[in-house]
């Protein structure tokens, strides 16, 4: 069996000293381009691999960054994935990503897990089920760089990157109100969960600014699953036909296709009948039998902003707690039954 090449291997084929490969591989000052690039590719040739646990407890930084994502069968997430790698790579950053499964005990475990494995930061989406931020108030207090992204807590001293929810649920809402929808329902996401509350907000504020009636049974506070959007629509259908509304916003596009298998079985058209509308651009949106009418919302730039606020935190270049906002954009489809009017 081969021996392991290391540090003093490069320095010998190079005729230099170990200090300086030690230098140029971890980008310190003092060493030249052209002797940085001969370290690099004659590592490279020999198999050198620096020791990442060694260096981390000297210099007290692992380069790793721990993510902690709710979903991953939807097309939102893995796109905020996508910005946050990208990132992570032009910084020299690596990722250990751990999947919630939208469940509160399965997340603070994981989040004890990357903790122990003494990532440099975190960036966490809340699981639904959330209730208790007692493990969040402890990432901060211990001095551990936390970022929220999309599904925040906000007042307890972490920065946020999220959409304009509570602005796009109101301009998607207005929208069908301005082409006639008056009775209009409303698939909630959960009120412990932010989006859910602000989505709900923006919803009330387009019927307020319209002076519309605002139905309290057709205010349905559900998940954020396609199973808990077709529950919600089969309890709007209990109602008596009458009191069924004429349009329905969804508080994302996995209930909003729930909502409209449940439409479907019960033999009515979208839009002739009940109209719909989402929120994500989920990559299925525009391939449903009537093509959903929503909000899209830049995953990517999510994913972007959301590490880059966090490194800057982690190597003390803005540790300012912010509310960053990314618009999102109202992508009009036949669901509303407004494409050309």
């Amino acid at each position: 069996m081969s021996r392991r090449v290391t540090a003093r291997d490069v320095a010998k084929s190079l005729g230099i000293s170990t200090m300086t490969v030690s230098r140029a591989l971890n980008a310190k000052p003092n060493v030249s381009q052209i002797t940085r690039q001969k370290v690099i590719e004659t590592s490279k040739k020999l198999g050198y691999f620096p020791n990442q646990i060694a260096k981390s407890l000297v210099l007290k930084k692992t380069d790793t960054i721990g993510v902690v994502v709710p979903e991953i069968t939807h097309s939102f997430f893995p796109g905020i994935i996508s910005g946050i790698e990208e990132i992570c790579y032009q910084n020299g950053y690596q990722l250990i990503l751990a999947h919630s499964a939208e469940d509160s005990a399965r997340e603070k475990d994981l989040i004890y897990t990357l903790t122990s494995q003494q990532v440099d930061g975190l960036l966490i989406s809340t699981a639904q089920t959330v209730e208790d931020y007692s493990v969040y108030k402890q990432i901060i207090q211990r001095g551990l760089p936390l970022v929220f992204y999309d599904r925040c807590v906000r007042g307890i001293g972490a920065s946020c990157v999220s959409i304009d929810d509570e602005e796009s649920a109101r301009r998607i809402t207005l929208h069908l109100i301005n082409h006639g929808y008056t009775r209009i329902a409303h698939l909630a996401g959960p009120q412990r969960v932010l989006i859910g509350k602000l989505r709900l907000e923006g919803f009330k504020r387009a019927l307020k600014e319209k002076k519309l009636e605002l139905h309290p049974e057709l205010i349905i506070e559900a998940g954020l699953q396609e199973q808990d959007g077709y529950r919600a629509m089969q309890k709007i259908f209990e109602l008596p036909p009458a009191q069924w509304p004429r349009a329905v916003v969804a508080v994302n596009d996995p209930a909003a296709f729930g909502a409209m298998k449940s439409i479907f079985d019960k033999g009515l058209r979208i839009p002739e009948d009940i109209a719909i509308v989402g929120f994500s651009d989920d990559i299925r949106a525009q391939l449903m039998p009537s093509p959903l009418t929503t909000i899209r919302q830049n995953a990517y730039e999510v994913g972007k902003r959301a590490v880059h606020k966090l490194i800057q935190i982690i190597e003390g270049k803005n540790t300012t707690i912010e509310d960053i906002i990314v618009k999102g954009e109202l992508i009009i489809r036949r669901s509303c039954g407004c494409q050309n009017n």
